[in-house]
């Protein structure tokens, strides 16, 4: 049996590599070459340009350059007395510089373009139009809004003013010794009312006052003028004038714009 090799041993560790010269130096030289084949396919690919570009440059050096005497058009602008750089015309009023060149590029029919500007303008029209009516909508709705809040609060206004003057006509009535008031609504109802009485009473005043369909204005104008003319009270002084002449002299008015 074969002795085991010894993995240790001299005959392992001092193997030295294949360095043969002709392996690794055909493997640089292809790597080389094809370095160098991709970097010349790189310029030839940068020096190449397309045909637009190439149309493109010649057009804009020969715009750039001014016509020559070799020119039959230019030479026969010269026969007529025409210089270099003068404006064209019998007066000189002329332009000086050509008309420029503008070159269709793209493959659409004449008038394309107009037709997409114009489109543009119409879709961009049509954009600030329904941005316009929005906010009419939105002002409209602002102002509606307004509107109803400004004329709940007035009414929340007209219904204080009008209990206000239930209160002081109940009190006023009583210390003449007025014991029904000259209208149901004229007092405010007894806290001390059962639900009982108070629902009973509730349908007599629908029933009473349905033909009648007085509003909250219209109530507090009758109550206030009652209390003026019977009481000389102003709800909104706050006092009880000596005679009609003190009312008249020292009370704005009979409303509460008055005593705005």
């Amino acid at each position: 049996m074969a002795e085991e090799e010894d993995y240790m041993s001299d005959s392992f560790i001092n193997v030295q590599e294949d360095i043969r010269p002709g392996l690794p130096m055909l493997r640089q030289i292809r790597e080389a070459r094809r370095k160098e084949e991709k970097q010349q396919e790189a310029n030839l690919k940068n020096r190449q340009k397309s045909l637009k570009e190439e149309e493109q440059e010649r057009r804009d050096i020969g715009l750039k350059n001014a016509l020559g005497c070799e020119n039959k058009g230019f030479a026969l602008l010269q026969k007529m007395g025409y210089k270099s750089g003068q404006a064209l015309g019998k007066s000189g009023d002329g332009i000086v510089e050509p008309i420029p060149l503008n070159v269709k590029t793209g493959k659409s029919g004449i008038g394309h373009e107009a037709l997409l500007k114009r489109k543009a303008e119409e879709k961009l029209e049509s954009y600030r139009r329904k941005i316009h009516v929005k906010k009419q909508t939105e002002e409209k709705a602002a102002e509606q809004f307004r509107m109803r809040l400004k004329n709940k609060q007035d009414e929340m206004k007209l219904e204080g003013d009008l209990r206000r003057s239930q209160r002081a006509c109940q009190q006023l009535d009583t210390q003449k010794n007025i014991q029904v008031p000259r209208e149901a609504w004229y007092w405010l109802r007894l806290e001390e009312e059962t639900e009982e009485e108070e629902e009973e009473e509730k349908e007599q005043d629908e029933d009473e006052y349905k033909s009648e369909d007085l509003s909250v204005l219209d109530k507090l104008q009758i109550l206030t003028s009652y209390l003026r003319e019977e009481h000389l009270y102003c709800i909104w002084c706050g006092t009880a004038y000596e005679d009609e002449e003190d009312l008249s002299s020292h009370c704005p008015g009979p409303t509460s714009a008055d005593h705005d």
